[in-house]
């Protein structure tokens, strides 16, 4: 990579990272290019090289701090559905959600603009499959809302533990725990999984 493209990708991360600042702060729709640009110490047009508005900024970010989440998502659906594979989802999904922490901080404190964009609607598919990975088909309704109560607990985990005392990694596993606790609770032993015909196991 050039000099040159690498400028070029530190800029573009630099804006995201000072626009996500600014939309976490002050709200997305209170935040103009223009602050953007200021506190980047740079002009419009260099910022408009690389971002033309505020959605492709949020959708930019979407894209690449949720790119975790996107390839957690293909490994599951390869996977055979057992209790190891969901279990597995779940831990993996407990450490995407961390890289993506300051984008989920702004979709917390921005839902009206969330639910307004474009990703809002990229974002309720990609629960809805997460979902659809955790639970068995027949499951029974209190099953089917444990499994997406085990991911809703990670997501308002890293906010409301925020305001409780204690070690960050410890609530961390903690909030980990309990993802975990409702997707074996919602998945009992005698349940067949729902390709029991496959050889595939779960990867560590």
């Amino acid at each position: 990579m050039s000099t040159g493209q690498q400028r070029r990708g530190n800029t573009r991360q630099r804006i995201q990272d000072v626009a996500l600042e600014l939309f976490s702060e002050q709200g997305y729709e209170k935040t103009s290019l223009r602050e953007i640009a200021e506190k980047l110490d740079v002009t419009k047009a260099a910022l408009y090289y690389h971002f033309k508005t505020k959605e492709d900024i949020v959708i930019s970010l979407f894209q690449d701090l949720g790119r975790p989440c996107d390839e957690l998502i293909a490994w599951a659906e390869g996977q055979p559905r057992t209790l190891q594979t969901k279990l597995e989802v779940i831990r993996r999904y407990h450490e995407a959600l961390r890289s993506a922490e300051p984008l989920f901080r702004f979709m917390q404190e921005n839902q009206a603009t969330v639910r307004d964009l474009s990703i809002g609607e990229t974002f309720k598919a990609r629960m809805l499959t997460l979902f659809g990975l955790l639970k068995e088909d027949d499951a029974e309704l209190t099953d089917q809302v444990r499994c997406i109560t085990a991911l809703f607990s990670m997501h308002a985990g890293m906010f409301a533990m925020q305001h409780v005392e204690g070690d960050p990694e410890e609530k961390r596993k903690a909030i980990l725990e309990v993802a975990t606790e409702l997707v074996t609770a919602a998945n009992p032993p005698n349940r067949r999984p729902a390709r029991p015909d496959s050889a595939q196991t779960a990867s560590p």
